[in-house]
C-alpha cells in the first residue's frame, strides 16, 4: 500500500520540478547565441542588443522587457565584422510604429570599428522601437520593440503554468489516494487496531 502511495507521489514531485526548472531556463544570457532572442540576423550579419539599468541592478542586463522606466543604457554589438566597414545608424522611436511615434534618439551613420554602438536614454514606461540601418548592398536593417515597466503576460502564464499543473496532479492523486477501497481498508484497519 505504501509503495502504490509513494512511487505517484515521486512522479508528481519529479513533474513539478521539471515545470518549474524549465520555467527558469528561458532567461537571458545563459542561450547559444543563434538562440539568443536578444539577436538579429539578416543573411550571415548578426547583431546583439543589451540594455542595462545600473541604478536598478548594477550587473542584471535586458533585451526587450525592461524593468523600470528611467535612465537605460543601450548597447548594440556589431557581431560580423563586415558590419564594422559599413555606416551604421540608430533611431529609437517612442511608440512601436515608424511612422507614427517620435524619434527621441538619431545616431547618424557612422562607422564603428571596434563594433560597439552604446546610448544612454531616458525611457518613459511604454513601447519603444529601435531601428538599426547598415549602409551596405543590400541595406540592412535590423529592429528591436522595446517594452519599458509593462507586463510581459506570455511570461507569467509561462511561469505560473507549471506549479499550476504540479498542483492539480497533486490534487488529483490525493483525491484518487482517499478514494481508493485500500485507503479505505487500511484506514479502518488503523482505526480497529488498539492502541
Amino acid at each position: 500500500m505504501v509503495r502504490q502511495i509513494i512511487q505517484p507521489g515521486i512522479a508528481v514531485f519529479i513533474l513539478v520540478m521539471a515545470a518549474l526548472y524549465t520555467s527558469t531556463v528561458g532567461a537571458h544570457g545563459k542561450v547559444a547565441m543563434e538562440d539568443d532572442n536578444c539577436m538579429r540576423r539578416i543573411g550571415e550579419n548578426m547583431i546583439h542588443l543589451s540594455t542595462y539599468q545600473p541604478q536598478i541592478d548594477k550587473e542584471g542586463h535586458y533585451c526587450t522587457d525592461i524593468p523600470k522606466a528611467g535612465n537605460a543604457i543601450l548597447v548594440i554589438d556589431l557581431v560580423d565584422p563586415e558590419l564594422r566597414d559599413m555606416p551604421v545608424g540608430v533611431k529609437i522611436i517612442k511608440g512601436s510604429n515608424a511612422a507614427e511615434g517620435e524619434a527621441i534618439t538619431s545616431l547618424r551613420p557612422a562607422l564603428y570599428e571596434d563594433g560597439v554602438i552604446s546610448t544612454q536614454n531616458v525611457l518613459d514606461q511604454g513601447k519603444y522601437l529601435v531601428l538599426i540601418t547598415a549602409e551596405g548592398l543590400p541595406p540592412l536593417s535590423y529592429e528591436y520593440h522595446l517594452r519599458v515597466e509593462m507586463v510581459n503576460y506570455a511570461n507569467v502564464f509561462r511561469a505560473t503554468v507549471g506549479p499550476a499543473v504540479g498542483l492539480l496532479l497533486a490534487t488529483i492523486l490525493v483525491y484518487k489516494l482517499l478514494r481508493s477501497r485500500r485507503f479505505k481498508n487500511w484506514l479502518a484497519s488503523r482505526r480497529a487496531k488498539p492502541s
